[in-house]
């Protein structure tokens, strides 16, 4: 058997059509035009890269974007000041906050001045906290781990009832995926550095979300038969054989796992897409609630 191939690209293409239509709406309607903020403090090249990808896609569907840069010794009260004007600023509908921040910054405090309404990375502790209540909803989820259950409803892939696990406990992915789908009625069970008999563990899902950050973890003995398989990793390796000298690999070994699994994303073209494309649906999302045309 070979596994159906999850094609972030062509979701978050259908997602950037569906938000474009949107947008434009609300312009012609309204008079609105939705904005997005981006906040970078220093100069890290991936997130350099992560914001001007962003960016990009927001002049692609129509959503205005306004751009932060400031110095790797930026003060804690800089950032938050700016984070505060921007959260008064009625243009802008989003803020997003380029994580990881320089070490001397206190990402809590920074990510808590972020007022809830224009959350749209979805990591104020209040959003975080709601998603992991029974009976309460955030306001906004945060983009990755929305972007995987997005996938699996694409494809039709069901999750009530279903025995999920997932690798990798972060606050960024592990943690709130599997805090959704506990609300979408799966059985969840979380692995982590410390959990015995991982391959054991994921032999039982129905859905595995990797995302530990180790390339090629997974082996075909770690996946049950028909399996979902959603590859949140990023990892370069080594690899002379490319023109820039490494290669972009998940944390599943796709070439293995790919003649077990039921369903599999691939490295890149799989939940990377998925992540703009769900921060750009929260942004529409934000820009429709300030105008009141949604609760």
């Amino acid at each position: 058997m070979t596994a159906t191939l999850i094609d972030g690209n062509a979701v978050a293409a259908a997602i950037h059509g569906e938000i474009c239509a949107e947008v434009e709406e609300l312009k012609t309607k309204y008079g609105i035009v939705p904005g997005l903020a981006t906040v970078l403090v220093g100069t890290n090249p991936a997130s350099q890269f992560y914001v001007r990808s962003k960016q990009k896609k927001c002049g692609e569907v129509g959503i205005r974007s306004f751009g932060y840069d400031l110095p790797e010794t930026a003060t804690q009260e800089e950032v938050e000041g700016l984070v505060r004007e921007l959260g008064a600023n009625p243009e802008v509908h989003g803020i997003l906050v380029q994580l990881p921040l320089p070490r001397h910054l206190d990402e809590k405090r920074v990510l808590s001045a972020v007022p809830i309404e224009k959350d749209v990375d979805g990591f104020h502790p209040v959003n975080i906290g709601e998603l992991g209540m029974k009976g309460r909803e955030p306001k906004f989820v945060p983009c990755t781990p929305a972007g995987c259950i997005e996938l699996l409803d694409r494809y039709n892939i069901e999750i009530a009832g279903k025995e999920a696990v997932v690798l990798g406990r972060s606050n960024i992915v592990g943690l709130p995926v599997s805090m959704l789908l506990l609300k979408r009625d799966a059985t969840v069970t979380i692995c982590h550095s410390r959990s015995h008999d991982l391959p054991g563990i994921c032999r039982r899902a129905d859905i595995l979300i990797a995302a530990v950050g180790r390339p090629r973890m997974v082996k075909t003995d770690w996946v049950k038969p028909g399996a979902a398989i959603i590859d949140v990793g990023i990892n370069r390796v080594d690899d002379p054989t490319a023109k820039q000298g490494y290669r972009i690999v998940g944390d599943v070994d796709f070439e293995e796992v790919k003649e077990v699994a039921g369903y599999l994303t691939p490295v890149p073209g799989g939940v990377g897409p998925m992540t703009i494309a769900m921060l750009l649906k929260n942004t529409l999302t934000a820009a429709k609630r300030a105008a009141g045309l949604i609760p």
